[in-house]
């Protein structure tokens, strides 16, 4: 490895499965300090043993304003400052819009829309001057998907937090960038379907959605999040980066 990120301090929410486990192992090879976040302990116990290199994991839900004030009041403790945070929690809950309860549309807004703000607005104290800040969106921010309105917006609300943040943290070179993907092979295929069967069913329905017509590899998304988190992008500020097979594009 290159070590673009050595001895940098990263934060990953999300940071125990898919995308944020790629991008944390990514990251601790390419000589960061890795903290991650998720809800559940042994999925992070876990996760880190798989990240190695001295990662650390705490407990957070990113819903919840009280759990984000202890992780950072952690990190602070153990690190100081934080040079990369990536706001990758999520929740990915689909039904047809006649469906759809108040439920699922408080769960879904609640990790994905105020969860990604106050991740965020939470940090800006720890951040150092010239930190990155990785947004993680979709490419359903910008499709109309059947089953995924709620889950779209969420994704389309942090694209413009994105230019939002931006614009407010410029005075402290603090760049702030928007991460948006294609369908990714991660386990959210079985958390939304009853089977093995409908889950590769489902995985390979959405493989048809891309030109490339095959769904993302995690690690091909963390390498675009260390390209953001690295500085390969110090010229890129309240910018959408598409890895998402051709999707939007073509």
């Amino acid at each position: 490895m290159s070590g673009k990120l050595n001895n940098k301090i990263a934060v990953i929410t999300g940071g125990s499965a898919g995308i944020g486990l790629a991008t944390a192992k990514l990251f601790a090879a390419e000589g960061a300090k890795v903290i991650i976040t998720g809800r559940n302990a042994d999925t992070l116990k876990k996760a880190t043993g798989e990240i190695g290199a001295g990662a650390i994991a705490i407990q957070a839900d990113s819903s919840k304003l009280a759990e984000l004030d202890h992780l950072y009041k952690l990190v602070g403790e153990k690190y100081g400052k934080i040079d990369v945070l990536v706001a990758n929690a999520a929740v990915y809950v689909l039904a047809p819009l006649t469906d759809f309860t108040e439920e699922m549309f408080d769960k879904q807004s609640d990790v994905n829309f105020k969860g990604t703000f106050f991740t965020v607005q939470k940090a800006v104290n720890y951040l150092n001057d010239g930190a990155s800040v990785i947004l993680l969106s979709s490419i359903a921010n910008a499709k109309g998907v059947p089953n995924h309105a709620s889950y779209s917006a969420t994704k389309a609300a942090i694209r413009s937090l994105g230019r939002s943040f931006s614009v407010e943290l410029m005075d402290r070179k603090i760049r702030v960038n928007v991460l948006t993907p294609g369908p990714v092979d991660t386990d959210v295929f079985d958390q939304v379907t009853s089977s093995k069967e409908e889950a590769n069913a489902f995985k390979e329905n959405m493989a048809q959605f891309t030109p490339i017509k095959r769904v993302g590899k995690p690690e091909e998304i963390a390498s675009a999040a260390l390209f953001l988190a690295s500085d390969d992008s110090t010229f890129m500020i309240g910018s959408e980066l598409l890895i998402d097979g051709g999707v939007k594009s073509l």
